[in-house]
Parts: C-alpha cells; sequence; structure tokens
C-alpha cells in the first residue's frame, strides 16, 4: 500500500531556528500536527512531533520508519516551505 500525503501545511515563524510549523494529513484521513522545520547545522530538516521526558531529553510521537520514508516526507514538506515563503516575498 502506498500512502499519500494529501495535504501539508506550514505555519511560518520569523526566528533564527525555528523556520516553520508544519501539519501534513495522509490520505485525507489522519493529520499528524506539531512537526517543525528547523535550521540547523547542515541546512534544513523536518523535526518530528515530540514530547520532553523527564530525563530532560526528547522523545519523538510519531517518525517514519526507515530512510527513504523520512528523505521522501522531509522532500515534500521542504518543497511546499520554500513555496510558501516564495509567496511572502512576492507579496
Amino acid at each position: 500500500m502506498e500512502i499519500r500525503i494529501t495535504e501539508i501545511r506550514i505555519s511560518l515563524r520569523d526566528d533564527e531556528k525555528l523556520k516553520a510549523f508544519v501539519s501534513i494529513t495522509l490520505e485525507d484521513a489522519f493529520v499528524v500536527r506539531g512537526m517543525k522545520i528547523i535550521k540547523g547545522g547542515q541546512g534544513l530538516f523536518v523535526a518530528m512531533p515530540s514530547r520532553r521526558k523527564p530525563d530532560g531529553g526528547y522523545q519523538d510521537l510519531c517518525h517514519p520508519i526507515n530512510t527513504s520514508t523520512r528523505k521522501w516526507m522531509e522532500g515534500l514538506i521542504l518543497a511546499k516551505y520554500h513555496e510558501e515563503l516564495e509567496k511572502t516575498l512576492v507579496t
């Protein structure tokens, strides 16, 4: 079964590291909120929704199971992010 991302919502932020909040919809049936686009030392990446653990670390609440799925998802999300950035530059 191939899963499609049917909607990507980007909420831009004007912050040095946090560039946007992201929500995605899978197959018009399941929403994942709380994703973030972060500017790190090696460029932009998509951080999964997470919660703080008692030891101060963080644990992802959901995440891709393999590298190819992560790359696929991150590629679509970052493309939409750049599209939204372009819209702000035009207006």
